[in-house]
């Protein structure tokens, strides 16, 4: 048998590690071939042809043979299809980008505004009032406020020594991400749609495991709003549609009214102004030049009711369009709520630093 050795390198991967980076590589090009397996090998034999990424030890067979094992594509009529567990590595992946990706000044994650059951500790105190776990007391602290106060030679306890450690509070959220299909996410040659996807599947992969008692739904907007699976994520594209922003809020919140929960929030994943919305006879109105006071009108009143239902807006812009900035401003004050100008590179960080913020609180038992 003969044997074939090459220089070792720090960069030097083994075949087992060369197969997890493809398989993350192709995961990324299913995203954007909108969940075609065929085509996105195809892409993958192209990257891998121009940059050395396959030899003759490892092929993209071997990669396929490895995809079948796993259950991650199968044969359906002679085609490689992605199967339901190709669809979670999908996601999977995609958070492991967008959290690799996050800056450290993110601080972890771990500021937000709602109230909730939750049981992390701070390394901040309190004073002890009725009501604090007696797990939570700071025993170093407590000892030493009873020695400053009484002396070691007549020491004795007392309620005022006691000192707590506080706790942040997690809550369960309602959130409706609502993503922008309309046919500017891809004008110019500009691909924004897979950046919106690949976000929108770490955050459902995010909530799906770290907070399985939250409420996620997908909308996805151009000229009408449409209720969309979270599996249907990675196959989805975009149309020849308009930007009808007043029906996606409208389908976000009677969403966010069905799901009981108290903190109700939208993620809106945009690149255009408004440019469609419905008459009161159901006919589309239609208008992409500048912005069209009454278009713009019905979804600023759109902007009004969330806040009235206490529904905040998050508006991520992956554009700066002039017309959408001015629209954003007017929109975000409407509501109240909150506006990001991203590039398609920290949306992700955007996203999830936003999601994770409003999650926590930090909980005082006298309020």
């Amino acid at each position: 048998m003969r044997l074939r050795y090459t220089k070792w390198t720090p960069e030097s991967k083994t075949d087992e590690q060369r197969l997890r980076s493809l398989t993350s590589l192709f995961s990324f090009l299913l995203i954007q071939t909108n969940g075609e397996v065929e085509e996105a090998l195809d892409w993958l034999r192209q990257l891998a042809e121009q940059y050395g990424l396959l030899d003759e030890t490892l092929t993209v067979e071997d990669l396929i043979r490895k995809l079948r094992e796993e259950g991650i594509i199968e044969d359906v009529k002679d085609t490689l299809t992605l199967t339901t567990r190709g669809i979670q590595r999908i996601r999977q992946d995609a958070l492991k980008q967008v959290f690799s990706s996050l800056k450290k000044s993110s601080e972890g994650l771990h500021e937000t505004p709602y109230t909730g059951k939750g049981v992390d500790r701070l390394s901040e105190t309190k004073k002890w009032s009725f009501g604090d776990l007696p797990t939570n007391i700071d025993l170093a602290a407590t000892m030493t406020n009873a020695m400053k106060r009484s002396g070691i030679d007549d020491f004795n306890l007392t309620e005022e020594d006691l000192e707590v450690y506080e706790t942040e509070h997690t809550t369960s959220c309602a959130t409706v991400l609502m993503l922008d299909i309309s046919h500017s996410m891809v004008l110019y040659g500009e691909d924004r749609i897979t950046p919106a996807k690949q976000v929108a599947l770490a955050l459902t992969e995010l909530i799906q495991t770290r907070f399985p008692k939250d409420y996620l739904a997908l909308v996805v907007f151009g000229d009408d709003a449409k209720l969309v699976s979270l599996n249907e994520l990675p196959f989805l594209s975009v149309g020849p549609y308009h930007t009808n922003t007043r029906a996606g809020l409208q389908l976000a919140r009677s969403l966010l009214r069905r799901s009981g929960n108290v903190n109700k929030q939208v993620f809106m994943v945009t690149d255009g102004k408004p440019s469609a919305v419905f008459d009161d006879a159901g006919r589309l109105y239609k208008n992409s030049f500048g912005l069209d006071c009454r278009i713009i009108n019905k979804t600023l009143d759109e902007a009004v009711q969330c806040r009235r239902e206490k529904i905040t807006v998050s508006t991520f812009m992956v554009a700066s369009d002039p017309y959408l900035i001015n629209f954003v401003e007017e929109f975000t004050k409407a509501n109240h709520g909150r506006a990001f100008y991203s590039s398609l590179n920290n949306l992700g960080e955007n996203v999830f630093v936003d999601y994770l913020r409003n999650r926590r609180k930090r909980f005082n038992s006298r309020h």
